[in-house]
């Protein structure tokens, strides 16, 4: 499946209206005679932060690299600021990108480091102090303006390689998952620099990341890439609690799928171990028809008593319990062949062990049906590939 954006509102800017907009027209890129990025359009709105989030392999780096300068299109067009820049090489295109591999000079000191861009383009010598001297305080670097990289943790070069390219005052900035090689704290609060940055300065930012925690945090709107194309446009909370597909429902966020197949009357997808009934008919998939329902971990209630509704309520066995912190996770086994997650707040989480019987249930609303296809393991938890999936044999 194949999305672009939806229809533009009345009074909003496209993408093709002011300086900073980015439109990717069918843009096809093969490899070796495999397809990389297949006919993708897209439509990234002046002043926006976009996420590309998917696993390794789906085009997202391609993408970027396309709109760079660094890969030419095989087919299609891609325009910035409303013109083509088919054939432009990189340095001809109002775009800088900041890569995870900073790439400082070990020679230059930071100040050095992030005016070399100026200087190329032969830039006045009281422009450059004062340019530079504005990025670094964005960043807040300017105390190490002397210092030389080799000096510097990873995220204060970091940092660096951002001011040398904002210095160059870009329309578009392009990010290559730049906070790959941070450890966690450093990552999250680079994070939040980064949003407040974009925010302050209204530059497009285009962000490629496998991290969907990062996306979610982050943008105000996500394309969540597969095999080339586009499974899903749109803003983090839609893409987080209505996922178009199993494939995104897996890949943000956690999942608990149960397997089965669509009642006579549409009501509930009749798994090995329960029924599942969401909050309204089922049209997306036929009666009698395989269908896969999701309720994320969250919505999972545990008890050691049976609830008093019928409904979406299943008997287990607890095989794992960890401590995350804010919240408690519940590994529960249901027969010999499936598992779920179910995670709660600490204060409020149930005092069970491993081996209890415990009863599991969640409300109708917080299930989501999907057709079968190959996006994730058929039945049970299900986590986004950089964490993983937990199976029971």
């Amino acid at each position: 499946m194949s999305i672009t954006t939806s229809p533009t509102r009345s009074g909003e800017t496209t993408a093709d209206d002011v300086a900073g907009g980015v439109v990717l027209e069918g843009i096809t890129k093969r490899y070796s005679g495999q397809v990389a990025v297949d006919a993708l359009s897209l439509d990234i709105r002046p002043g926006e932060f976009l996420s590309l989030l998917g696993p390794s392999g789906c085009g997202k780096t391609t993408t970027l690299r396309m709109i760079a300068g660094f890969e030419h299109p095989d087919a299609g067009d891609i325009r910035i600021s409303g013109r083509s820049v088919l054939g432009q090489p990189p340095f001809k295109r109002n775009v800088n990108t900041v890569f995870q591999a900073y790439a400082l000079f070990p020679h230059m000191t930071v100040a050095q480091n992030v005016a070399y861009g100026l200087q190329q383009r032969r830039v006045g010598k009281a422009e450059i102090r004062e340019r530079v001297g504005a990025a670094l305080g964005m960043v807040q670097m300017r105390s190490f303006a002397d210092r030389k990289p080799t000096e510097m943790s990873g995220g204060q070069q970091q940092r660096v390689a951002l001011a040398r390219a904002l210095v160059n005052r870009p329309s578009v900035l392009l990010l290559d998952e730049p906070l790959g090689a941070l450890d966690r704290q450093l990552r999250e609060e680079m994070q939040l620099e980064l949003k407040l940055i974009q925010a302050q300065l209204g530059i497009t930012f285009v962000f490629v990341t496998h991290d969907q925690g990062e996306a979610l945090s982050m943008s105000d709107r996500i394309a969540v890439m597969r095999a080339g194309r586009i499974e899903q446009l749109a803003d983090s909370d839609t893409i987080y609690s209505a996922p178009a597909s199993a494939y995104v429902a897996a890949f943000v966020g956690q999942q608990n799928f149960f397997d089965g197949t669509v009642t006579a009357d549409g009501s509930g997808v009749e798994s090995a171990h329960t029924m599942v009934r969401p909050a309204t008919r089922i049209t997306q998939v036929a009666p009698g028809v395989d269908a896969r329902a999701a309720v994320r971990p969250e919505f999972v209630q545990i008890s050691t008593e049976r609830p008093d509704s019928d409904v979406n309520v299943a008997q287990g066995r607890i095989i794992g319990v960890s401590h995350l912190g804010e919240t408690m996770q519940f590994l529960v086994q249901f027969g010999s062949d499936m598992s779920i997650i179910a995670r709660r707040p600490t204060p409020d989480a149930p005092r069970v062990s491993i081996g209890d019987t415990v009863w599991c249930s969640w409300r109708a609303e917080s299930v989501q049906v999907f057709p079968i296809d190959d996006s994730a393991a058929h039945g049970g938890f299900v986590g986004p590939p950089t964490t993983g999936t937990v199976r029971t044999r």
